[in-house]
């Protein structure tokens, strides 16, 4: 039976959000009537950023509120969307008169009660918000013979780290709030990511794990919300295995000889960072052998699924304004340069 570090199961996330804020108190505030967290002294005359979505994801998203990326982050249950109420108190919480930027992960109850606060937020308080719809999982393709025909498409993951910090980046500088959502959709349209994991997640309170591996196999295109990839593939060396994740992203992404890209190497919660900097090699090694640029690499647990053992890697073709962006001072929890 999996053991885990938690009091009440059902007390875990608004504990976890105390703690964090307790340790961070200079750059969080937790509202625990609403639930969510907040910078700890409120940005002015800027564009705020609100983004949120399931637990289970930390440091995603309560872990990039800070100067340069969020001003609001809204954690839900494990792998449970926040409530529309939720995610409309924090709008209301964030915005300073410039309006509202939500930064959303492609999943049925993160879009349905996003848009229910953004109506709310209009209708009730006249807030003008704009949304980027962060869709980037290439393992979920509608135009993928082997992805669901009748989902909703690609799912969000590990590229709302780029587009948190890039538009965050931006909002500090006094971009408005139309420039920032046409800045974040061009880094959401993008991006494309793949993972793997060599063992599944255990929801906290449970004994399993979401499914079960064979000692010989590898889950290939799994999502951060414990589900199923879309095939089993043999288990073998990082280099092989990294090969699967990155020659179909290329191969997507189209790119000339001489472009640059973004590389995020995310560990999916048990991957160690021995293992990330290997993959991180096979990632550069691929990548530039095709002739192309990487011209900026995060590796880390950035955007994870409980304690699956896996790995994800997402590419970001890139351009000047993109990377200055990039560059940009950040502060917060998790990510600060």
């Amino acid at each position: 039976m999996r053991r885990s570090l938690a009091n009440d199961p059902d007390d875990l996330v608004v504990e976890a959000l105390e703690g964090l804020a307790l340790a961070h108190p200079t750059l969080l505030r937790h509202d625990a009537e609403h639930g969510f967290v907040a910078r700890a002294v409120p940005a002015h005359d800027k564009v705020a950023l609100v983004s949120g979505g399931g637990s289970g994801h930390e440091p995603l998203h309560a872990g990039f509120v800070g100067t340069g990326m969020l001003d609001v982050a809204v954690p839900g249950a494990v792998f449970a969307s926040p409530t529309a109420l939720q995610l409309y108190e924090a709008t209301r919480a964030a915005d300073s008169g410039r309006g509202v930027l939500q930064i959303v992960k492609n999943y049925t109850g993160d879009v349905i009660n996003f848009t229910i606060a953004r109506e709310l937020a209009d209708e009730d308080d006249a807030i003008a918000t704009e949304v980027v719809l962060v869709d980037d999982d290439l393992a979920t393709d509608r135009d993928d013979e082997a992805a669901d025909p009748g989902g909703p498409g690609r799912r969000g993951t590990a590229a709302v780290v780029a587009v948190e910090k890039i538009c965050g980046a931006a909002a500090e500088e006094g971009a408005d709030l139309q420039t920032l959502a046409d800045l974040g959709r061009r880094v959401a349209g993008r991006a494309r990511s793949m993972a793997l994991a060599l063992r599944a997640g255990t929801h906290p309170g449970e004994s399993r794990p979401a499914f079960d591996l064979a000692a010989e196999e590898v889950e290939l295109g799994v999502g951060i919300h414990g589900e199923r990839g879309r095939s089993r593939v043999a288990y073998a060396s990082a280099d092989q295995l990294v090969t699967l994740l990155v020659e179909p992203l290329m191969a997507t992404l189209e790119l000339s000889r001489g472009s640059g890209v973004i590389a995020i190497v995310n560990g999916l919660g048990s991957a160690y960072p021995l293992e990330l900097q290997v993959a991180t090699r096979a990632v550069h090694r691929l990548v530039t052998g095709q002739g192309l640029r990487v011209e900026r690499t995060l590796v880390g647990s950035y955007v994870t699924s409980l304690d699956m053992h896996g790995v994800s890697v997402t590419l970001i073709p890139t351009d000047d304004e993109l990377l200055r962006l990039w560059d940009a001072p950040v502060r917060t929890p998790a990510l600060t340069w």
